[in-house]
């Protein structure tokens, strides 16, 4: 089963607050035809529209295929978190690459976050940007923890941007009974995903990349040059960069052996007016520390917008609302009987160490994917290295294709039902409080 068309219309946004709060775009057309370029570009979120816009911007002939229009994957669906760091925690990544390496990846980081916010300034994209990300724990382990990670971020990193909560400040901050305390990243950010990568297809169309939606790439020939060839035509091009994420399918085996799709969901509730405070005090984002995360913040409108739970099937479940508001009445039991207005899922891609897959995976074809999560900074600096890759400055590009890659137990087969039976653990780990 195709996961392009497996929960939703072709070539149109999922009913999310996101789509019905988007910014106007026109459709960009269907290729028909042949056509050359110097680079042909698979996929029209973050990731490819990044990678196009640079390249563009560089002089580059681009061609983008995307199969239904820009924004539809997890670059217009997911939590809007621009967050800090990688996704793998620093600590982590210091005893997996050695201290020269990780260094390399904090900085990488940084470029990412600075880059998204630069781009939103630079184009002028109508985002909702706020500054602000608070990280909760669940216990007072938790929160000494987290306490101890943004030591570390300050001590080895020289990183000033985080404020220390205790359990009185951080429930000052999001009165819910079930968090301690953690910490608020002002360094990190929140917007509105789907209207940022708007802003991007309309950045790089205005810079001259040639965008066509409706366009689902069906095969890849090797060569020079590469041939990307759909149901209506044929690209020829010089170099090819993957930016499919959780939708690559059986386009390249390498990557899917590394990279899987799962789903998450997200709910919007009814406007909370007046009880928006007992949400957030601050117009700031929270994530939480369960494996699982939870995520949410409010929106322009005073919604809560919650993500939380996942799924690693290819169907969506049958009531999303109802799978996001188990999660979401653990975290705040008075909001039970509350209205959701919207509710939706999203097909992202996670890799085993949860770090992104950045790969030369044939002499003129390069992929980036697998952002477990983290895909807002991450997936906008990974087009901007695949840019710089292709350009012959490849530094960034090498450092993140450096992080060892683990192979997915199982193959394609049994990969699914063992994570599945991982996740089932986690979770209860997360219910155990261990």
């Amino acid at each position: 089963m195709n996961l392009l068309y497996s929960n939703d219309r072709k070539a149109e946004y999922p009913a999310s607050w996101y789509a019905a709060t988007a910014n106007p775009i026109d459709r960009f057309p269907v290729l028909s035809g042949d056509a050359k370029a110097d680079v042909c570009v698979v996929g029209g979120g973050y990731t490819g529209l990044s990678a196009a816009l640079h390249l563009a911007e560089a002089g580059f002939n681009v061609v983008l295929l995307e199969a239904h229009r820009v924004g539809f994957g997890a670059s217009g669906r997911n939590g809007g978190q621009l967050g800090s760091a990688q996704r793998m925690d620093q600590e982590d990544l210091e005893r997996l690459v050695g201290d020269e390496d990780a260094a390399k990846l904090w900085d990488l980081a940084e470029d990412a976050k600075d880059l998204v916010k630069s781009l939103i300034a630079k184009h002028q994209i109508n985002c909702d940007l706020k500054p602000g990300v608070a990280v909760l724990g669940l216990s007072t382990s938790e929160q000494n923890e987290l306490h101890e990670h943004a030591a570390h971020l300050s001590d080895r990193y020289g990183y000033d941007q985080i404020e220390l909560l205790d359990e009185a400040s951080g429930h000052g901050l999001c009165p819910s009974p079930t968090y301690r305390g953690g910490y608020l990243d002002m360094g990190a950010a929140h917007l509105h995903p789907l209207n940022y990568c708007l802003g991007l297809a309309q950045a790089a169309a205005k810079a001259g990349v040639s965008i066509f939606e409706s366009t689902e790439v069906t095969a890849i020939e090797e060569g020079q040059p590469a041939k990307v060839r759909t149901a209506n035509g044929t690209v020829s091009a010089d170099h090819v960069i993957l930016a499919c994420n959780g939708y690559l399918g059986d386009l390249n085996r390498k990557v899917a052996a590394r990279v899987m799709p799962i789903n998450n969901f997200i709910a919007a509730t009814e406007p909370l007016g007046k009880d928006a405070a007992r949400i957030l005090t601050q117009d700031i984002a929270v994530a939480d520390t369960k494996f699982v995360v939870n995520y949410f913040r409010l929106s322009a409108d005073g919604r809560l917008l919650f993500g939380g739970g996942e799924s690693y099937g290819y169907r969506f479940p049958s009531d999303i609302a109802a799978k996001v508001r188990k999660p979401m009445v653990e975290i705040f039991p008075h909001l039970r009987d509350v209205k959701i207005d919207y509710a939706w899922g999203g097909t992202l891609a996670i890799t085993m160490r949860r770090m992104p897959y950045l790969a030369r995976v044939g002499s003129n074809i390069l992929s980036a994917s697998g952002y477990s999560g983290h895909g807002v900074g991450t997936a906008t600096h990974a087009g901007q290295l695949m840019a710089l890759a292709i350009q012959g400055q490849a530094e960034g590009f090498d450092t993140l294709s450096r992080v060892p890659a683990l192979l997915f137990p199982g193959g394609p087969a049994l990969r699914s039902p063992l994570l599945v039976l991982a996740m089932t653990w986690f979770a209860l780990r997360d219910r155990l409080g261990l």
